[in-house]
């Protein structure tokens, strides 16, 4: 039987040369405007946090977003936001971090706290896992506990698993 989780990856696009020449984009968009698959995903990345003991979900822009608020709702649990530069209003954090081509940098509010929680941080996608340890630094500098990664897809050939430690990580998809 053909669970909405088996279909996930025929409802991951593959757009050839975006954003730049070379490189295969996975493009979530059918998965979003596909009600069941999106709520089976949505319970799954649930119960991957849910299993790692997650008091608190951390979302990287932006589409960690799409995915995270829904979690931590699920699991009842606070929201965070991990932000690009210039985005956020308050007291923040940042980090800089390396990018294939270049640098990048993410910023998180200072208040409300994430000291004292177990946090899981969840995106779209593990690629180089640039993005999702640099998020892991800045929930650390604020003195929580990063208690693992929840993502929907991981390509698994840019070897992402290696920057994020021996934390526990979840991907629904591998390519």
């Amino acid at each position: 039987m053909t669970t909405d989780l088996d279909r996930l990856p025929l409802l991951i696009r593959e757009i050839p040369d975006f954003p730049a020449p070379g490189v295969l984009f996975r493009d979530i968009t059918p998965l979003l405007y596909d009600p069941p698959a999106r709520r089976a995903v949505l319970d799954a990345l649930a119960e991957a946090a849910r299993d790692m003991g997650a008091t608190l979900i951390c979302g990287v822009e932006s589409r960690g977003f799409i995915f995270g608020v829904p979690v931590a709702e699920r699991l009842d649990v606070p929201f965070v936001p991990v932000r690009k530069p210039g985005k956020l209003p308050h007291d923040i954090v940042s980090v800089t971090y390396a990018l294939e081509y270049g640098e990048g940098e993410l910023e998180m509010h200072r208040h409300p706290p994430v000291q004292g929680h177990r946090v899981v941080i969840v995106d779209d996608l593990l690629a180089t896992g640039g993005t999702a340890s640099a998020a892991a630094r800045l929930v650390e500098e604020c003195g929580g506990q990063v208690a693992g990664y929840a993502f929907v897809v991981e390509l698994a050939a840019l070897e992402g698993r290696a920057a994020l430690g021996e934390r526990p990580a979840v991907a629904l998809v591998t390519y």
